[in-house]
């Protein structure tokens, strides 16, 4: 079922929804579903999975220098996500980047995940690898979301990359797309921002789901100039709880993201971590209540393979 629908069938109410990260290399997925087991009493509709491109390692040569290695830290989106629905009947949004893909690896990707029964898609440009600093796209591949989100609108309308393929079947994705309260940190200003955001809407997109915040002030605003640029899909709120003071620091550093004085003194100013998770969940309590007041109509929580934070959270708001 697409996320558009499950939407439009709660008939107002506030859904819940979260994303998780496939297991570490090596690890099984029973460790995963006991992270998603403690969250099932809210009736999520949906659960978003991401995907983490290669990493390349350079390695000594016994005999003398360096050997390119490429690694996967979290393999099996598409394969965790077919689990899941299979396990939990639920829906999955499994997470499509930019990097790392051409066309053709997306297109095929795209296939695999149609023949598996998966409605939904969340397009990404995706984050550079470590070791170059800057995206850089495939050759052969999309250099912007906007590009990728225009990929699968086109397979929607059975339009294939090979033109003698073009009038087969054709696809049915609900497509989602990242917004940023805060802009994208590569964006020059939120005008320009905003700019790109509606781009990926024009090509296809059909909901947007936040960078997470700490200040629902920003959300509001950052919606409000959605509707002024003419953008009418739903916008879904992303939020995390703050749980360990160092997060303080590392947030804000790794999202590009601003951290209310109050908040962030409160948990600096903590004895301990578990001080400070606590205050972290109050505050995320009292902006999702915020929230819901306001009509958003999906409230959606970045676990970071944790659940029981957000589940503390659920329990007091749904």
């Amino acid at each position: 079922m697409k996320i558009t629908d499950h939407l439009a069938a709660s008939a107002g109410r506030t859904l819940f929804s979260f994303e998780i990260l496939p297991p570490m290399k090596g690890q099984t997925v029973q460790n995963l579903y006991r992270n998603i087991e403690p969250l099932l009493e809210f009736k999520p509709p949906f659960i978003d999975v991401t995907y983490h491109r290669e990493e390349v390692v350079y390695r000594e040569r016994p005999g003398g220098g360096l050997e390119r290695r490429a690694i996967w830290k979290r393999p099996g989106t598409v394969a965790i996500c077919a689990a899941l629905q299979n396990k939990f009947g639920i829906d999955t949004v499994p997470h499509l980047i930019c990097g790392g893909f051409t066309k053709e690896e997306t297109e095929n990707a795209l296939l695999e995940l149609h023949f598996l029964g998966i409605d939904n898609v969340l397009c990404l440009r995706g984050d550079p690898i470590r070791a170059l600093g800057q995206f850089a796209p495939e050759v052969g591949g999309h250099n912007y979301a906007a590009e990728l989100v225009a990929q699968v609108a086109g397979l929607n309308r059975g339009e294939y990359l090979d033109e003698e393929q073009s009038g087969g079947f054709a696809t049915h994705f609900c497509v989602g797309v990242a917004g940023y309260p805060e802009k994208h940190f590569e964006s020059p200003n939120p005008k320009a921002d905003m700019q790109w955001l509606k781009q990926k809407i024009d090509n296809g997109a059909d909901y947007i789901v936040t960078q997470m915040f700490f200040d629902n002030a920003v959300f509001f605003e950052f919606e409000a100039r959605c509707r002024a640029a003419g953008i009418t899909v739903p916008i879904i709120p992303g939020l995390k709880p703050l749980t360990t003071k160092g997060q303080v620091h590392t947030l804000p550093r790794t999202f590009h993201l601003d951290l209310p004085h109050e908040l962030a003194d409160a948990v600096a100013d903590a004895p301990d971590n578990a001080t400070a998770r606590q205050l972290g969940i109050e505050w995320c309590i009292e902006q999702s209540r915020e929230l819901v007041r306001h009509g958003v109509p999906c409230l959606h929580y970045y676990s970071m393979g944790k659940a029981d934070a957000i589940a503390q959270i659920a329990r007091a708001v749904f």
